[in-house]
């Protein structure tokens, strides 16, 4: 009998990160990092795991979502599922009722994502490759293959694609030796949590510059005098030559963005990331005007590839940064990173959160050796907690991280922490209440 998926299982595990206001920002100042955790099951006991990473409060709707979409998922011939799982994901996002919900947005999107990335992650542990390493291995007609195109091509063609993916073959196998020798170059948000002191804030910067990091980020748009002094702070404590990404989170809007980036331009921010709402394409496009050479960077709560297309044909950002689970997972971010390809956009991933770093390594790596063929100018976001909790967790070394050799795509969380943070009866919420 042919093996096919048998059961999808989604888990609420939440983790208790607003108690040290770690991952606090101006619009979200105390979140609890969680994860809507889903596991594949075949009937030849394979397993594959996937996650959605939200905040805390509405990760049981998130988690909802994912069962809704489980009868679209269980009963899947593995074979035909990883023969062809661009089919596999257009069926899964264009259900001819859920995707009302979205479309193609929103808690379902994200919830197509978790099970993608679950999928993705089967896949990986079937063939014993990373994610990276697999899909830097199919061949461009594959990699095409998975793209829907419907709503693309006024901006990338199938030939085009093709043709992108064709100019990088040559060098696939150098990059991939060079990507194993020196990993990716990574960034750090560690030291600029909105929440932590000036003193911890100098202190993590320092540490960063320590360990090896080029780029460090800290988050704005709360109280202006106190950006200027925290961004006059970390530029003391890390000299002329450390790039300092800030990050403003959605705070301000356009007119407000562009007059509130005036008096922290001395201090040589690299980019702003999220200056307005993510939504508006135009708003972006304004501000990338008026504020360079303050380059602008969005991407984390894109909503899908036609936004990302857009925000490119507007010429709105000078910065890509895709996330591994608000788009539909590892499948529709191949279609992003091709249409930045095309636009000759860099993407510095979004991460941080709940096995986001573990996730989105691979669609960088594979990028590097597969389509863009450079890593000039880009940089994965990196945040120093949560890491402890995943069977297969990032490792860096010298601001860099290094290429995953663990079949799949990192996002198996260990059972027993699985197990303590389950909300809401997990016993880390249960001894806080």
């Amino acid at each position: 009998m042919t093996e096919q998926i048998v059961s999808l299982d989604v888990t609420d595990v939440r983790f208790p990160t607003s108690r040290e206001l770690d991952g606090s920002d101006a619009m979200n100042p105390e979140p609890d990092y969680s994860a809507t955790y889903v596991t594949v099951r075949t009937s030849g006991g394979a397993e594959g795991h996937g996650l959605a990473f939200t905040i805390g409060r509405g990760n049981e709707v998130q988690a909802a979502a994912v069962s809704a979409l489980a009868p679209l998922v269980v009963g899947q011939s593995v074979p035909e599922l990883l023969d062809d799982p661009g089919a596999f994901h257009r069926r899964l996002v264009n259900d001819g009722q859920l995707r009302w919900l979205g479309p193609s947005k929103g808690v379902i999107h994200m919830a197509a994502a978790a099970i993608d990335n679950a999928v993705w992650d089967l896949a990986g542990r079937l063939v014993g490759k990373p994610v990276w390493r697999l899909l830097a291995e199919m061949s461009p007609e594959q990699l095409v293959s998975l793209v829907d195109f419907r709503y693309l091509r006024d901006a990338l063609t199938p030939e085009e694609a093709l043709d992108i993916l064709r100019a990088a073959a040559p060098g696939r196998a150098e990059r991939t030796e060079h990507l194993l020798a020196h990993g990716y170059p990574a960034y750090t948000t560690t030291p600029g949590w909105l929440g932590y002191t000036d003193e911890k804030l100098v202190r993590l910067a320092k540490e960063a510059v320590a360990d090896g990091f080029r780029q460090i980020k800290l988050k704005v748009g709360a109280d202006a005098e106190a950006d200027a002094r925290r961004l006059r702070l970390a530029r003391e404590a890390v000299g002329p030559d450390i790039r300092i990404a800030i990050d403003a989170n959605q705070a301000w809007g356009v007119t407000e963005a562009i007059e509130r980036l005036r008096p922290l331009a001395p201090f040589d921010p690299y980019w702003i990331e999220e200056p307005t709402s993510p939504d508006d394409v135009l708003g972006h496009a304004a501000i990338r005007r008026a504020v360079a050479p303050i380059r602008v960077a969005t991407g984390e709560h894109c909503q899908n590839q036609v936004v990302f297309k857009q925000l490119l044909q507007a010429e709105g950002i000078d910065i890509l940064q895709l996330d591994a689970s608000r788009v539909a997972g590892v499948t529709e971010n191949v279609a992003i990173l091709l249409l930045a390809a095309k636009f000759g956009v860099p993407v510095c991933p979004h991460a941080g959160g709940v096995g986001l770093c573990e996730m989105v390594q691979h669609l960088a790596m594979f990028d590097y050796v597969a389509v863009s063929g450079t890593t000039e100018n880009r940089v994965i976001e990196y945040v120093d907690h949560l890491h402890e909790h995943f069977t297969a967790p990032v490792t860096l070394r010298d601001g860099h991280y290094l290429a995953p050799l663990t079949p799949g795509l990192g996002a198996e969380l260990h059972p027993a922490s699985v197990a303590d943070h389950r909300y809401p009866e997990g016993p880390v919420w249960r001894e806080s209440r």
